[in-house]
């Protein structure tokens, strides 16, 4: 069968079970872009090519599955770098199709060329530049395979325009085996017989839960683990939904604006289970005052990621739902008393934690962006799913919305990229047809890829967003007034545009509120739409986050006010 690269290359998508590709044309890629007309394979045309990834990422996260994105050469494959490293840190599996120059003219500064693969070497689980047509179907298998396998990643395959025209008669690939990448799935058997023994042991201990969790699709067994032995439980970020936030035993999210009795429970707990977590600095403070009097047990599997940053007392190497449901085994068989009665002590700390310190806010005659998201999530009923921008407004639908499911909460963890809310909430509205979509955003953050409410309105996406418009680059300006004695240096926004007029201008509802009594009649109508939907609530200005550790300051040091 003699078929051009691009034949080969929708054949393999078409065996992979590609049904959605994120992009935007090119020159060098105009024939697979042609191919890819030829196919049921839907195309959705982004409006800037880091937007592609992100899209692709949302999908992933929220349908379970790899995302795809196609981009052209040169600034094409340049302009996806910052959506590739939102994906990398955070363990997103995307595969990226990037075209480049012929292979003949690599390297002789033709127009559009650029080193692709040199380029995002640092932020890519693999990456490849298909040099021979020959190569290209066996390729998109193992890109495939490695994305997804695992500590899943995105991996960027380069194709070179040659590539892609030149015919070949086409062999099926064999199945991928790559010699030297086999992760590690099941965990050694005695390194669990000592956490179990941990376990029955505890007095006061505490699971952390993170982003390996989701991944794995582990929370099953994670909530079975927490509830079976009355472990109280935090996540990272990343962890939200892992554990049902409405659950007795949550604690809440942990770190830097996490709850005051999730970061204390960590300082005072003698026992730490860390589940698909990274230790990042968000969340621990200082790190030689983290979780100080805990025996720290880390389970995950990527083997460079345990003690990387604290040390452990047991290491586990191995998949997140493999591993917990083989310790829930071995619990099972051991007789563990009356937990409760054991741990009565630990629970009424917490529940004093809890009350004398809880989340909290005034509402008075300015909206309160707390206020907005708790609002929101009582209308949805926590069914929503919630993807965000970064900063301020990233913290508030942390802390005041409530996750019960995993793939409800999709945010830019690691990287933090401003920008990433709304194109995932297209690729989360794609993979979820069915749900309801909800970008929760700020002002400033809105406006880095605020050209996809075009994408939105030419899918017929009916995704909503929640501006929480402050006038400032919110995050930016709480450190300056907690720690810079109030110099705004340029994080005043006070030129931002008529969001509802330019809501409307892409085809979308546009909705404001200026008052607190607007904001529950103004969710409704906004979430009832059937179009896509930008929700303007006008808050108060220098409401900051909190609680909040500050720079150089242990977990158990937060400002509460």
């Amino acid at each position: 069968m003699k078929l051009t690269g691009a034949q080969i290359m929708m054949k393999v998508l078409k065996e992979e079970g590609v049904d959605t590709i994120f992009g935007y044309p090119g020159g060098v890629v105009i024939d697979i872009y042609d191919e890819l007309d030829k196919t049921d394979i839907r195309h959705v045309l982004v409006r800037q090519e880091a937007c592609a990834v992100h899209a692709a990422d949302g999908y992933a996260r929220a349908g379970g599955r790899v995302g795809v994105c196609l981009v052209t050469s040169g600034p094409g494959a340049t302009n996806t770098v910052t959506g590739i490293a939102s994906a990398y840190m955070d363990s997103i599996p995307v595969v990226i199709f990037t075209g480049q120059v012929p292979t003949h003219l690599i390297g002789n500064d033709a127009f559009q060329e650029v080193d692709t693969v040199g380029i995002t070497r640092p932020i890519t689980k693999h990456n490849y530049l298909v040099k021979r047509t020959e190569d290209l179907a066996r390729i998109i298998k193992e890109a495939f395979f490695l994305a997804s396998s695992g500590r899943p990643g995105p991996v960027l395959v380069d194709i070179p325009k040659n590539v892609s025209v030149n015919v070949i008669d086409y062999k099926a690939p064999k199945k991928v085996k790559l010699e030297s990448y086999k992760p590690t799935y099941s965990p050694n058997v005695k390194q669990l017989q000592r956490v179990v023994k941990m376990i029955k042991d505890a007095k006061k201990p505490v699971i952390f839960a993170g982003g390996g969790v989701i991944l794995s699709q582990a929370a099953k067994e994670l909530t079975q683990l927490a509830r079976k032995n009355q472990i109280p439980l935090t996540a990272s970020l990343m962890g939200l939904g892992g554990f049902p936030g409405t659950d007795p035993l949550w604690l809440g999210m942990v770190g830097m604006h996490g709850t005051y009795r999730a970061n204390m429970a960590i300082g005072e707990c003698d026992l730490l289970i860390g589940i698909g977590v990274r230790f990042d600095d968000r969340v621990t403070g200082r790190t030689d005052a983290f979780a100080p009097n805990a025996k720290i047990v880390h389970i995950d599997i990527d083997p460079t990621s345990i003690r990387k940053n604290i040390p452990v007392t047991v290491p586990v190497v191995g998949d997140c739902k493999i591993t917990l449901g083989q310790i829930n085994k071995l619990i099972d068989k051991e007789d563990l008393g009356d937990l409760k009665k054991k741990r009565k002590k630990w629970f009424d700390q917490i529940s004093h934690w809890k009350s004398t310190k809880p989340l909290a806010y005034e509402q008075k005659d300015v909206i309160k962006p707390q206020y907005v998201v708790e609002k929101l999530y009582q209308l949805t009923k926590g069914n929503a799913i919630i993807t965000t921008e970064v900063g301020q407004n990233q913290m508030w639908a942390a802390q005041y919305y409530h996750y019960d499911k995993p793939n409800h909460f999709i945010t830019s963890g690691g990287l933090g990229c401003m920008g990433f809310g709304l194109p995932a909430a297209i690729g989360a509205q794609l993979a979820c047809p069915d749900k309801l979509v909800v970008d929760i955003a700020g002002d400033g953050s809105i406006q880095m890829n605020i050209q996809e409410m075009s994408t939105a309105a030419q899918y017929g996406l009916p995704v909503k967003v929640v501006i929480l418009n402050n006038g400032y680059l919110g995050m930016v300006r709480q450190w300056q007034q907690l720690f810079f004695d109030k110099r705004y240096a340029s994080t005043s926004l006070e030129h931002a545009p008529d969001f509802v007029k330019l809501a409307e201008a892409y085809g979308a509802v546009g909705l404001r509120a200026t008052k607190p009594e607007e904001v529950e009649p103004m969710l409704k109508k906004g979430l009832a739409s059937k179009k896509a939907v930008i929700m303007d609530f006008v808050v108060e200005k220098e409401e900051c986050v909190y609680p909040m550790i500050p720079a150089g300051a242990a977990a158990t040091e937060m400002l509460l006010v």
